[in-house]
């Protein structure tokens, strides 16, 4: 769906949602200024057109269990398609890999993982280097303090 389909009032539903995914329609109804039943129907219509992608919950994964973030930038030896497929495979295969993506400058990549402590980080790195060879080099950060965990970017 292009961006040009989306109204102010799809924007308001959306804001809406972002902020309470469990929101009833006719409380959200009412907050957009719409029926329950246009509300629904263009609810229902950004979840068909994939704009609405999912609902989740978001867990203190701290109250469940010891959890340490980390944070790697990692580089490769080659740079060719099949080298990054290889790399990204193995990432998105993982669960503790909380994010992940190619980035430009002096790494190729970058990774954001959950984990319980310094023993798993060092098994993880090992596991993906076997999995991937051709990294170069893996440096991590243990984030000491989470100051904004990553929120919605604006719609805007």
């Amino acid at each position: 769906m292009a961006l040009s389909n989306i109204d102010a009032i799809d924007r308001k539903i959306l804001a809406v949602l972002r902020r309470d995914g469990r929101i009833t329609n006719a409380r959200l109804a009412e907050e957009v200024g719409l029926s329950p039943s246009a509300c629904l129907m263009r609810h229902k219509r950004l979840e068909r057109e994939g704009i609405i992608t999912g609902y989740r919950a978001e867990l203190s994964l701290d109250q469940l269990r010891p959890t340490m973030r980390v944070l790697l930038e990692i580089t490769l030896s080659r740079h060719s398609p099949e080298d990054f497929r290889v790399l990204e495979t193995a990432l998105c295969a993982d669960p503790r890999v909380t994010e992940a993506g190619e980035v430009s400058g002096r790494i190729d990549y970058y990774a954001s993982l959950c984990l319980h402590d310094t023993t798993e980080l060092r098994d993880f790195i090992d596991t993906l280097t076997v999995k991937a060879p051709v990294i170069e080099s893996v440096n991590s950060h243990v984030v000491l303090h989470l100051a904004k965990r990553s929120g919605a970017p604006p719609l805007e």
